[in-house]
């Protein structure tokens, strides 16, 4: 086996094995747009419920007044 059959079997797999999913949502697409979209709306919401969790627990620990930290110098 050559580095040309070589590299021919790792485009093969690619082709053939990994983008199977990407070539089902292309198919799908042209039937319903909102139905290829799916998994990238769901994406969409965990971001946007991640980052609205994350600003509420950041404004909480900003009005914190439990942990004050001061750094005397002793010099």
């Amino acid at each position: 086996m050559s580095f040309k059959g070589f590299y021919e079997l790792i485009q093969s797999f690619a082709e053939d094995v990994l983008f199977l999913p990407y070539n089902a949502l292309r198919e799908l697409q042209d039937n319903s747009w909102w139905a290829a979209n799916f998994m990238s709306w769901i994406l969409l919401l965990i971001g946007a419920a991640a980052f609205i969790y994350w600003c509420l627990q950041l404004k909480k620990y900003n009005e914190s007044t439990e942990m004050t930290y001061t750094y005397k110098s002793d010099l």
